[in-house]
């Protein structure tokens, strides 16, 4: 993984977006910045950035991803992993589903997937020093380039989408009290079930992350 690294970016995600739609560039590629002067958060709401927390994008083409990942899943397959790093590390950060990660029960961060050219691009933003108010900061200090040194090591190893699942499975319990943001719908995730591919069902109707778009 080539990783860039700049001072300052509007969006590490927008930046790579054009890069990939501009360029002919060789992936799997990473951007990280030390500021965004316009992040993007879920639903295209801005992610309000603070100097010092982690501001991430990475590139995949499609066709590395494990054979068994559905791709409306790949927000919390490549969440899960950063969580298993985090906790690696001591960090009691959760995710609930399907991209945002947690400490206790305020949010420090979340990931978005999109594809672009039949790229898969992951954006995420993590509150490593400071945060906005109702959200809050990661449980333990890390350097930052130390922990994507070791997130991509675990992405580069490819673990299926089942040895993924299983362990989120285990932990899922602790969504019951959340919601989650479909389209313009507030999904109570008291009682949903969550299926094998990801997608949740609540009263009968299945749904999927929608954390990417084409």
């Amino acid at each position: 993984m080539k990783i860039f690294y700049y001072n300052e970016l509007s969006s590490t995600q927008k930046y790579l977006k054009e890069l990939i739609k501009n360029k002919n560039i060789e992936l799997p590629i990473a951007v990280v910045c030390d500021i965004q002067t316009a992040g993007v958060g879920s639903r295209d709401n801005d992610w309000q950035s603070y100097n010092g927390n982690l501001f991430l994008s990475f590139a995949i083409e499609l066709n590395d991803l494990p054979l068994d990942l559905k791709l409306e899943s790949s927000s919390i397959y490549f969440a899960y992993i950063l969580k298993e790093t985090l906790q690696e590390l001591n960090s009691q950060t959760w995710l609930k589903w399907p991209n945002d990660f947690y400490n206790e029960n305020l949010k420090i961060g979340g990931m978005i997937t999109n594809v672009v050219n039949n790229k898969l691009i992951c954006g995420v933003g993590l509150n490593l020093v400071n945060s906005p108010s109702k959200f809050t900061i990661l449980d333990i200090k890390i350097d930052r380039k130390e922990l994507i040194k070791k997130y991509f090591i675990k992405i580069e190893k490819k673990p299926l989408w089942k040895q993924i699942f299983s362990k989120y499975k285990l932990e899922f319990h602790k969504n019951r009290e959340y919601f989650a943001h479909i389209n313009d719908l507030k999904i109570s995730l008291k009682n949903v079930e969550l299926c094998y591919d990801g997608s949740i069902v609540s009263n009968g109707k299945r749904m999927y992350s929608l954390r990417w778009v084409k």
